[in-house]
């Protein structure tokens, strides 16, 4: 039995489930694992290997998810800051929802993987967000579903319908079609050039007027293209002008690496993963992220010279 080639896919189903990249990889190897020492129990006749993997992986999860807070990014859990200059304090004791490096699996089995929806995702108690993602996102029919969940159909049409009512609630649905805005990359392309120009009249030009930018792990966050502009003004009086970026993808959305530049010009040092939500030709969200584990999963140099910067322009 070969089950490498459902390696990816059950990667972005634990994602989805944990709001974890690195506490996803673990639960794969674990649901492998598991899988490797049942296989003489494994039936063909009740189930296709595919369905029988995820339920698995279902219940390495639930088991996972027993007792644990939700993930959340800073605007989910509080009001914006009014103070551009407010102190940049992380708050490690809280679980944030990470991103997903698009590069680390196919694209087939990424099918709307926006922070959003999965921070939507993570309200829901852990039932119901399985019960969402293999029934709306995976398309198991409902008696797999049952199957896999150990419970009835009439059971996950329920939860079904309580989750679907929750996303809607929290203003998100599940879209298994959503095709990214051609023009969406050349937004973000211009934000990179006034970015590294530290051309803050310009970045705010790129901004819808309700713009949200967050940090995790700082729990505050901005709304508005002013305090949006008020702080990046901020950052660049802090840090220098003379930053690097490189583009990226996470989550099915468009993404930066940012590099800041290194005392005494020696050169780049890797900054923050930015990951953008773009609407109408305008950045309408920016999550940043500066957690190194984070980082780490993208598969980035650390540091990089003004040389080696260059030529890779």
């Amino acid at each position: 039995m070969d089950v490498e080639p459902y390696r990816g896919e059950l990667l972005v189903y634990c994602y989805r489930m944990l709001g974890s990249f690195h506490e996803a990889e673990d639960l794969v190897q674990d649901t492998m694992l598991r899988a490797w020492k049942a296989r003489h129990r494994y039936d063909p006749a009740r189930a296709s290997v595919r369905t029988w993997l995820y339920r698995i992986a279902t219940n390495v999860c639930l088991t996972a998810l027993e007792g644990r807070a939700r993930r959340p990014l800073p605007s989910g859990l509080g009001t914006p800051s009014e103070d551009p200059g407010a102190t940049l304090t992380p708050a490690l004791g809280i679980p944030w929802l990470q991103p997903f490096p698009d590069a680390r699996c196919e694209a087939e089995v990424r099918t709307d993987l926006r922070l959003a929806l999965v921070a939507a995702t993570q309200l829901l108690p852990p039932r119901q967000r399985a019960v969402l993602v293999l029934r709306e996102v995976l398309e198991f029919t409902a008696a797999e579903v049952a199957q896999q969940m150990g419970t009835t159909v009439a059971a996950v049409n329920s939860a079904l319908q309580r989750a679907r009512t929750a996303l809607a609630d929290a203003g998100e649905a599940v879209d298994v079609d959503a095709q990214a805005d051609p023009g969406v990359r050349a937004v973000v392309e211009r934000y990179a050039r006034a970015f590294e120009a530290a051309d803050v009249p310009a970045l705010v030009r790129l901004l819808t007027a309700e713009a949200v930018l967050e940090m995790p792990p700082v729990p505050l966050w901005y709304r508005g293209s002013r305090d949006y502009g008020l702080f990046m003004d901020r950052v660049f009086r802090m840090r220098g002008a003379g930053w690097g970026t490189r583009s990226l993808t996470a989550n099915g959305q468009p993404a930066l690496a940012a590099y800041a530049p290194e005392p005494g010009g020696s050169g780049l040092k890797l900054h923050t993963v930015q990951v953008f939500t773009v609407t109408g030709g305008l950045v309408a969200h920016n999550a940043v992220f500066a957690d190194p584990r984070v980082l780490v999963a993208f598969g980035l140099p650390r540091r990089i010279s003004f040389d080696e910067f260059r030529r890779a322009r």
